[in-house]
């Protein structure tokens, strides 16, 4: 079973003027619930889990996007790290798919597969993949019979309307909230915010579409 740090449902957070925020985004967090700090050290830790499981079998590195990209790239980065340190490595390719299955703070129970390479090029591949919208997108990748997919998700919501799903590789298991930072997005706003924030109800308001 993956490990994880779960983060519990009456977690107070930390008050905005203990972290560097944005001046932009003052008026719209209620408080840092992830610091960017723990975030990397966590990711650095799932770096050194996969390079342990997966040294010596050649990777795609499959992003989703856009929500993806930070956790994906600094990811990458400290598993380039440790294929230069380490006894073993892991060869690396990289490939992004886009997916989108929010509007404003709510599901809309459908994903949509938008831009990306043609993912028939995955056949008979070992994948490791990142992101949140797992079901939808390990059913399309199963038609192109890759040779074996792991999952890697920063974060895991406690919700009652999961499904159960549960990823190879897990950053932080968090209560059911709308979080925002570190490339989550409220409407595209707060992908440029470096720590994982609660979202004021104000702020839903004012960016909501």
């Amino acid at each position: 079973m993956a490990t994880y740090h779960q983060i519990p449902d009456d977690e107070k957070g930390y008050e905005l003027d203990l972290f560097c925020v944005p001046k932009h985004y003052e008026e719209d967090l209620d408080r840092v619930i992830i610091p960017h700090g723990l975030i990397m050290d966590r990711t650095e830790r799932l770096a050194r889990d996969i390079v342990r499981d997966m040294g010596g079998h050649h990777i795609v590195a499959l992003c989703v996007l856009k929500g993806g990209y930070k956790f994906f790239s600094d990811l990458l980065d400290y598993i380039k790290a440790l294929n230069q340190n380490c006894d073993k490595s892991v060869p690396l390719t990289v490939d992004f798919i886009r997916l989108k299955s929010y509007c404003n703070d709510q599901s809309t129970n459908s994903v949509k597969v938008i831009g990306g390479d043609e993912l028939s090029t995955l056949t008979g591949k070992d994948i490791v993949e990142t992101g949140r919208t797992m079901e939808t997108l390990l059913s399309l990748l199963s038609e192109c019979n890759p040779k074996m997919v792991k999952v890697v998700s920063l974060l895991v919501k406690r919700t009652p309307r999961g499904s159960g799903y549960r990823p190879d590789y897990m950053g932080f298991e968090v209560p059911d909230w709308f979080l925002v930072g570190y490339a989550l997005d409220y409407n595209e706003y707060f992908r440029d915010l470096g720590h994982i924030c609660i979202l004021n109800e104000k702020a839903k308001v004012k960016y909501k579409v």
